[in-house]
């Protein structure tokens, strides 16, 4: 399926990772081989460790990889070298979280890198372009994680779509080949995937983690602002049950994990999810989750998320060419 985002990035498929607050190479490289666009997380990541993430991916696939940074844990004299190991190795430097800033995208095609902002309004898809963004994804409120998005996905990405040139890919709630057919229908050049492949064998997430968003409902996913320790004034969607475990709990600390290369203690409503080595209280950590997460059913390989999302969308999209119905099914 091409689309002006494959083009631009030479990948098969119109599908983008969503970067996850941990590094995972197994998945980057799961999903870049399986024809999409594999999104390294880099926020406080040294150059050497985005280096070696590159060589470890690069032993599984050679298909084009994204880095992706967040603007309120970037610093350009602390982490200049790490986004220049980006704009050499990767096909994509994103940012999000943040106004458009031209200056790093100059630095970025200065570079012969692809730039690319994630953002949450019309406003700041319309900066982007200016700014001379190659690619501008556009996350609605539905999302999970942390989120910028205060509108529906939909009616903003058809503002943004009537008003910028560059390709744009579509964010929040997008789970099923109905969700990609329709945003792909709408005019986006792809869509972001976050929760559905946070149920992926690849991810590095904790298993308890990643069977409570098997088992959640869309009405699960809710907007907050509760696990703001580490990163205040950002809201999130995540879990019901999570925020009703952390708040059930008085202890300072919920338990520990693997982050940058060391062990850390979890503070309670820290706004990390329990990565593979998270130990403690599982059930009362960021549990981030789209508001498409009572779609996501299963742990299944990366691979088959995936080719799945855009095979059935390309039937979906098919059939409403030909006037053909298709059976009512995700």
């Amino acid at each position: 399926m091409r689309t002006n985002f494959t083009d631009l990035v030479s990948c098969e498929l119109p599908i983008q990772q969503a970067a996850f607050g941990s590094l995972s190479v197994e998945l980057v490289a799961a999903v870049s081989a399986a024809g999409g666009l594999g999104m390294i997380s880099a926020p406080l990541v040294s150059a050497e460790v985005l280096a070696a993430a590159f060589d470890e991916i690069r032993v599984r696939t050679d298909a084009p990889v994204g880095v992706n940074f967040v603007v309120p844990f970037f610093d350009l004299a602390r982490d200049g070298a790490t986004l220049e190991v980006a704009i050499e190795r990767a096909a994509v430097v994103e940012f999000f979280y943040g106004a458009p800033d031209s200056d790093l995208v100059e630095r970025i095609h200065r570079g012969g890198g692809l730039a690319s902002w994630q953002v949450g309004s019309v406003a700041d898809a319309v900066g982007a372009a200016r700014c001379g963004c190659d690619l501008v994804v556009v996350q609605g409120h539905e999302a999970g994680g942390h989120v910028a998005g205060t509108h529906a996905l939909l009616p903003m990405l058809c503002e943004v779509l009537d008003l910028i040139d560059v390709p744009v890919l579509a964010a929040g709630g997008i789970t099923t080949p109905r969700a990609l057919a329709g945003v792909l229908a709408a005019g986006a050049a792809g869509a972001r995937i976050g929760t559905a492949l946070v149920a992926s064998d690849e991810a590095d997430f904790h298993v308890d983690y990643k069977r409570a968003v098997v088992a959640a409902s869309s009405a699960d996913a809710v907007y907050s602002d509760v696990f703001a320790a580490f990163w205040p004034d950002a809201p999130h969607r995540v879990l019901r049950s999570a925020i009703d475990a952390v708040e059930a709990l008085d202890a300072p600390t919920v338990g520990a994990m693997d982050l940058g290369g060391q062990r850390v203690e979890v503070p309670r409503a820290a706004g990390v999810a329990p990565v593979a080595s998270a130990t403690g209280r599982i059930d009362a950590m960021a549990l981030f989750a789209g508001q498409g997460v009572g779609s996501v059913t299963a742990i299944r390989p990366a691979r088959t998320i995936v080719r799945d999302l855009v095979a059935g969308a390309e039937r979906r999209l098919a059939a409403a060419t030909s006037g053909n119905r298709q059976p009512s099914t995700s």
